[in-house]
């Protein structure tokens, strides 16, 4: 079976269930599932049926992050070209509760285009290779976290925060204060809440990017014991 991801639920799967993890690359020093593992790309559709077709892959799960579109995609197109099954594995989004003031945005471009009228200083999560939406608005100071630094364009004045999760309510309470954060930015991405949780103690409004649609058609599981369960029946 092929893994695609190194999202924690595929790092998990991989534990449990004798895969081939497959991980894009994008970070130097990535935590690195069990089994056997293989780096980059395929080259595009194409080259993920020749693989598949080559390796005798059995299944496919697609635990990549919920905003790698483009790899879904391919998988889906993949699967369906060679009769491999797919299944999607997507933990759920996250739920506002009482005292949350979220402002929800289909896309990065829609999320820049709210931060000028609900504060000066961003908090942005959504990671490296999202940071260029965001490069147009002077008004703005941004405080930006990812594993690796990112590449222009930046923002004229960002401050960039090399760390990697997993990250601790105490410890998000005291980052927001310490650089006055007056407005959060973040994927809607599920798992860990502790950002979210402390915006919420210091009633700073959070503005939550919307999950891009998933192909039609695919299957899809919630947890990981919902994807052995899968990998299980296929005999």
């Amino acid at each position: 079976m092929l893994v695609l991801g190194g999202t924690t639920e595929g790092r998990e799967l991989a534990a449990r269930v004798p895969v081939v993890s497959s991980l894009a690359g994008r970070t130097s020093r990535p935590l690195l599932p069990h089994g056997e593992v293989r780096i980059g790309g395929f080259g595009g559709v194409e080259g993920l049926v020749r693989y598949l077709r080559a390796e005798r892959i059995s299944a496919v799960v697609d635990a990549t992050h919920p905003f790698a579109a483009t790899m879904t995609a391919h998988a889906a197109e993949a699967a369906r070209v060679t009769g491999v099954p797919l299944l999607v594995l997507r933990r759920p989004g996250w739920s506002s509760q009482p005292g949350d003031l979220w402002f929800r945005a289909a896309d990065l471009m829609s999320a820049a285009a709210l931060l000028p009228s609900l504060g000066e200083r961003v908090f942005l999560t959504t990671g490296r290779q999202s940071i260029a939406a965001f490069a147009g608005l002077a008004g703005c100071w941004f405080l930006s976290r990812s594993v690796e630094r990112p590449e222009p364009p930046l923002p004229q004045r960002i401050e960039v925060l090399l760390d990697r999760g997993p990250f601790t309510v105490d410890g998000e309470r005291e980052l927001l204060r310490r650089h006055r954060i007056d407005v959060l930015v973040s994927k809607d991405s599920g798992g860990g809440t502790a950002k979210l949780d402390a915006a919420r103690e210091q009633g700073i409004p959070v503005v939550l990017v919307d999950r891009p649609p998933l192909p039609a058609g695919v299957l899809t599981a919630a947890t990981v014991d919902e994807a052995v369960a899968w990998t299980a029946q296929l005999g």
